[in-house]
């Protein structure tokens, strides 16, 4: 095993691309509320024993020997001399957030076996260590993923849990002191032994840039508690995962280089509060290297310019670690980044503890319509398997439901699933639904989606591994009538005896005039339970704003289309739900809530002269040059919010955001691309196989709308509702198709006629 040998701290020089904001030390008050973190941390168990951090090592220790064993096993079963199958090795190194050291109790440990030139990974690491392993009676549930984008060994060994990844270097023999951390180890490797050695040569750089790894430790198990608490951990949902919250509070300690953990906190909130995305976030000069390795710049790569939130890895070659960043899981995020700013200021007026800040988030108090995805297999092998799939799906539906209703309909995904103990080899996800806020609403105003969650499903069976049994299910249900399961101990929670942070500050909003109409938003008040009182206007004029900066223009239709989700056509692919309850329509009520004063996110974007004239390229890297030397605030000016929010504003003045455009369809939504050109094509054929639906609306004229760039989408103008003409949904000629009797729409979601809708829970 090995990782390269760091300090407690790298306080001697400068570190990030900036200087810092401020260079003030903690006052006698801090140090009692850094205390108070590391104890409040500390009760919640975020700390792992003695005991089992010693049995961490054993294990680490015996996989490393393991891996030894099983490199000279192949060496000699390839014909190596002697002399080379006694040389050869292999070693087994850590990163994440073991390697950083924030791990918790029972958490797994990510880990990466690096292995000579000879030593395969299909037929050798999935193959042979593969075997060994499953011979092994301290191993347990082992599961290999060879087809994902890192290739992956999930197992436990003597209970504890392991992700095991491999790198094939292009030496014959690997050193025992190997330093990954050189560039020329990437030489003539390929693609998946370069994304495997990204995790450990990133978090060993980061722990290179904090100037206080004690410091950065407390505060990043701080942040990820928090982070946990709200539901905005997932990086598969949309949101970010370790890795990006380890980026973003490394950032904040080199901007706060001399801070303690209850100030970092505290400065977190308030930078990402006002930072204006998509602005990214870096902790060193991105360099262009020497062995032509693609690295982020949204000025060379078009793919590059539609990552909302660019968090960027300070290793070569240097990626955006957080592309799964959606419009709606920026805006959910931005809002909490709002929400803990406000706290840390109460905490600083004794108005207010860490128990307000680490306040769990009531998922399902918080809108009044999800979706609910149930999925199910036949066996549990079956089932994970399935599971992963899905899951790395999951975040499609909400890509292509803000696309196709032009992000008026938000998505708001529960970063986990949920088990109903009542149905074995079966879990279900949500997602919380809501109308964009502050925008007006129209009469009989509707969306539908029907053709957009059809395009989900038949992402999601084109699972390769797919197996009978295999089934996935999309349904609305309405607050009142989740199912029971998702709750702690399986019972619905009464209302709160006693008010929470976020229901006072619904009932503060409500009462200082700053709710809005009736007709949209999502929260009655403290009365109901409700969270977050403010809802996330702000943060949609900001993602409105940093569309309008990075140029992306788009047509959105006088009235929205109306929301229906199901099998629109007659005839269905195989690809469809399978046993769906099909005679589910009621209509999504409207939420209540309040429109929140416009909040601009720091001052006015920089001019492209000022922007281009900070772009340089020296030495091969692309550099940052900070507008002004000197951007940290004197120690008298440090409690000066304003000029914090100047230095902030300063630092977010880099060569990248001007350039940023949108000229084309992003990579991630090429597949539903290409699956709605199929539908179309089949759909206008002249062979009268297919037989098209009548429309809803009775003698429209189609109107056929199409930007050049996206698939062309039929809609029906019928006075203020349009809708997706099901004749468009047809069978594609590649699949067989199986007649079924035709189905009623599965959900139709109505924002504004709650009064005469109709619900029939299932």
């Amino acid at each position: 095993m090995g990782s390269p040998g760091l300090g407690t701290g790298n306080s001697g020089q400068r570190l990030g691309i900036t200087e810092p904001i401020s260079l003030g030390g903690p006052t006698e008050y801090d140090v009692i509320k850094a205390r108070e973190l590391e104890k409040y941390l500390q009760n919640v168990g975020l700390y792992e024993s003695q005991e089992e951090a010693v049995s961490r090592e054993e294990v680490l220790g015996r996989l490393d020997q393991i891996v030894k064993n099983w490199v000279k096993a192949i060496s000699r079963a390839k014909g190596l001399n002697e002399q080379l199958v006694q040389e050869a090795n292999a070693k087994i190194f850590t990163f994440g957030s073991y390697r950083l050291g924030v791990h918790g109790p029972g958490a797994d440990i990510d880990t990466l076996c690096v292995g000579p030139r000879h030593a395969t990974r299909e037929e050798d690491f999935f193959g042979e260590l593969h075997k060994m392993l499953s011979e092994m009676p301290e191993v347990s549930e082992l599961h290999p993923v060879p087809d994902a984008h890192v290739p992956i060994m999930k197992f436990k060994f003597k209970g504890v849990s392991i992700d095991l990844l491999y790198a094939k270097l292009s030496l014959w023999v690997i050193p025992e002191d190997l330093d990954i951390s050189q560039d020329s180890i990437l030489q003539n490797t390929d693609d998946q032994t370069v994304r495997s050695l990204n995790g450990c040569r990133v978090t060993d750089q980061i722990l290179r840039l904090v100037p206080n790894i004690q410091n950065f430790r407390t505060t990043l198990r701080c942040m990820r508690f928090w982070a946990k608490r709200r539901g905005v951990y997932s990086n598969v949902a949309g949101f970010l995962g370790g890795i990006n919250w380890a980026l973003l509070v490394a950032r904040i300690c080199q901007l706060y280089p001399n801070a303690l953990p209850n100030m970092l906190v505290s400065r977190f909130f308030r930078v990402y509060t006002q930072w204006r995305w998509p602005n990214p976030v870096m902790l060193c000069a991105i360099k262009e290297g020497s062995l032509g390795l693609q690295v982020w710049d949204p000025r060379k790569n078009p793919k590059d310019r539609y990552h909302l939130m660019p968090i960027i890895t300070p290793a070569y070659p240097s990626m955006n670690s957080s592309y799964n960043v959606s419009s709606s899981t920026l805006r959910i995020m931005t809002d909490e980044f709002q929400r803990g700013s406000e706290i840390c200021e109460a905490m600083e007026a004794n108005k207010a503890d860490w128990d307000a800040l680490f306040e769990a988030y009531a998922f399902f108090e918080a809108y009044k319509n999800y979706l609910q995805i149930d999925i199910s297999a036949e066996n549990d092998d079956d089932l994970r398997n399935w599971k992963g799939w899905v899951e790395s799906r999951l975040r499609q539906l909400t890509l292509k439901i803000e696309r196709h209703t032009y992000n008026m309909l938000q998505c708001h995904p529960h970063p986990g699933d949920f088990q109903d103990n009542s149905r074995p080899f079966h879990c279900s996800y949500f997602m919380g639904l809501q109308r964009k806020q502050g925008v007006p609403v129209n009469e009989g105003e509707q969306f539908d989606i029907r053709l957009t969650v059809e395009e989900f499903k038949h992402s999601v069976n084109t699972y390769t591994l797919w197996k009978p049994g295999m089934e996935i299910h999309v349904s609305h249900v309405k607050r009142r009538s989740i199912p029971s399961f998702v709750f702690p101990g399986g019972v619905r929670p009464s209302r709160p005896s006693k008010a929470t942070w976020d229901s006072r500050r619904a009932s503060d909003a409500k009462v200082s005039g700053h709710a809005g109409s009736d007709k949209s938003g999502e929260v009655k008040g403290a009365a109901d339970g409700q969270v977050d009182g403010k809802k996330r206007k702000r943060a949609d004029d900001n993602a409105d704003t940093q569309l309008k900066n990075s140029k992306y223009i788009t047509a959105v239709p006088s009235s929205s289309a109306e929301v229906q989700v199901g099998s629109p056509g007659g005839t269905v692919t195989p690809c469809s739900l399978k046993g769906d309850n099909v005679d589910a329509t009621g209509l999504v009520e409207p939420t209540r809530g309040k429109d929140e004063s416009n909040m601009t996110n720091g001052s006015k974007n920089s001019s492209t002269e000022e922007l281009s004239s900070l772009n340089s390229e020296v030495d091969g890297s692309l550099r940052y040059i900070p507008p002004h030397k000197g951007l940290h605030v004197t120690t008298d000016a440090s409690s000066s919010k304003e000029a914090e929010k100047l230095a902030i504003e300063q630092i977010m003045s880099g060569p990248y955001v001007s350039d940023q455009a949108f000229p084309e369809e992003p990579e991630e939504l090429e597949d539903d691309l290409e699956f709605r050109n199929q539908v179309v094509s089949v759909g206008n054929t002249n062979n009268g196989s297919q037989q098209a639906p009548v429309s809803d609306a009775a003698g429209a004229a189609p109107i056929i709308s199409s930007n050049g760039a996206g698939p062309s989408i039929s809609l029906h103008a019928s006075g203020s509702i349009e809708e997706l003409e099901p004749a468009e949904l047809t069978a594609m000629t590649s699949i067989p198709v199986a007649p079924v009797v035709q189905k009623k729409p599965l959900i139709r979601l109505n924002f504004t006629s709650l009064g005469k809708a109709s619900e029939k829970s299932w």
